[in-house]
């Protein structure tokens, strides 16, 4: 009601004034007299000065009493939530194993056979090629009939010996001549063992590289690669800050882009020793292989949880601000009233980690809090904003 008496207030105001100004101008004009026109124009000049000043009078009024027509920011709000949340570091690594190897020939000469294909599964000491022996073999053959005599010769003068007839040292020769030809005879074994290349553990056949028939040399021919894809790991570089947070038997997700695939795993080791160069320690995550799909130096993503709250508040990081101190704050509001208006209260957060486009709030929201989320930048401290929720 009183809204209305002020501005019929000013409708007749503003009337009567033009009513006065049409007269006298239309006489002061028709005088014709210069200075009466422009002490005129002077005088209609400070009167509309006088009614600019009275017009902003009203509408200062008008604000105080009229409140529906307030134009306060538009916002949103989320409600501050007790949650799970789980942290993990992510890293990068490459799949390695332990038994991939290269073989090489302990004896030189020619590589007269290979045994194995390809891609053929092996098992531990199965011999896969040969290299020729250069005569040993016959050698050996000649060496065990000389060991044989030497054998015989030992018994028979024992025999004697048990009986008191001969002497001790015919005895004692006929054991060390014994002895030797049997050692001679181990020792030359084992140097024909050298030609044959045996499978070091079970696996499988990944490449033959020498020709059959090709000259070989010890540790200069590479001969054939095996490998075993049971013994599989990914070995990764964790920053030192993580080293009280990741320990052996973590759980950790290992995804391959290439193959498309995620697999739940634990850390098997962790190495005790920190680079200095770049301050890290080297983590083994193992990598279950039934299938034999995952491969050797196949890069792979590795999510290694370190952290764990069972009642945390998360917030978008989108809605976190910092002032000039550093001090990084948000908008929560008071209870709102039957029209959604609020007041808009800035406080000061403690932040943790933060996982995807969420923070973690450590200290200044409290759970059932409302979080000012769209318009959170519009807003200041002790605003009133109405709630669009």
């Amino acid at each position: 009601m009183k809204t209305k008496h002020i501005i019929v207030f000013m409708s007749l105001l503003v009337l009567s004034c033009g009513q006065e100004k049409t007269t006298s101008i239309d006489t002061i004009i028709e005088s014709g007299d210069l200075a009466s026109i422009r002490a005129k124009r002077s005088e209609v000049v400070a009167e509309q000065q006088a009614v600019a000043n009275k017009l902003k009078q009203l509408d200062e009024a008008i604000a105080v009493l009229d409140t529906g027509s307030k134009k306060l920011p538009l916002v949103t709000t989320i409600i501050a939530k007790d949650s799970l949340f789980t942290h993990y570091l992510e890293l990068q690594g490459s799949v390695e194993t332990k038994k991939n190897i290269v073989l090489y020939p302990e004896m030189p000469g020619t590589l007269t056979r290979v045994y194995v294909k390809e891609g053929q599964r092996v098992s531990k000491g199965q011999i896969l090629a040969r290299v020729d022996d250069g005569g040993i073999s016959q050698q050996v053959a000649q060496m065990e009939v000389q060991a044989a005599l030497a054998k015989t010769t030992f018994e028979r003068q024992a025999k004697l010996w048990n009986q008191k007839i001969g002497s001790e040292i015919q005895y004692l020769q006929a054991k060390a001549n014994y002895e030797s030809q049997e050692n001679a005879v181990n020792q030359m074994k084992q140097q024909l063992g050298k030609t044959t290349v045996n499978a070091p553990f079970s696996g499988i056949i990944d490449d033959i590289i020498a020709e059959q028939g090709s000259v070989v040399a010890p540790g200069q021919t590479e001969l054939i690669r095996i490998i075993n894809l049971d013994n599989m790991y990914i070995e990764v570089e964790v920053p030192e800050s993580y080293i009280a947070s990741i320990t052996k038997g973590k759980k950790t997700t290992v995804h391959f882009p290439v193959l498309g695939k995620t697999i739940e795993t634990k850390i098997r080791q962790v190495g005790n020793y920190i680079n200095p160069n770049n301050r890290s320690f080297t983590v083994e995550v193992a990598v279950p292989n039934k299938n034999g799909v995952i491969k050797p130096n196949l890069t792979a993503k590795v999510k290694i949880n370190d952290y764990t709250s069972e009642k945390a508040i998360l917030i978008p990081q989108s809605i976190i601000s910092e002032n000039a101190e550093g001090d990084q704050y948000t908008y929560i509001t008071s209870t709102k009233n039957a029209e959604n208006i609020a007041e808009a209260k800035r406080v000061i957060v403690a932040t943790g980690k933060t996982q995807g486009d969420y923070i973690e709030i450590l200290d200044g929201i409290k759970n059932g809090d409302a979080i000012i989320s769209e318009g959170a930048r519009s807003v200041k401290d002790g605003q009133q904003v109405e709630i669009i929720n």
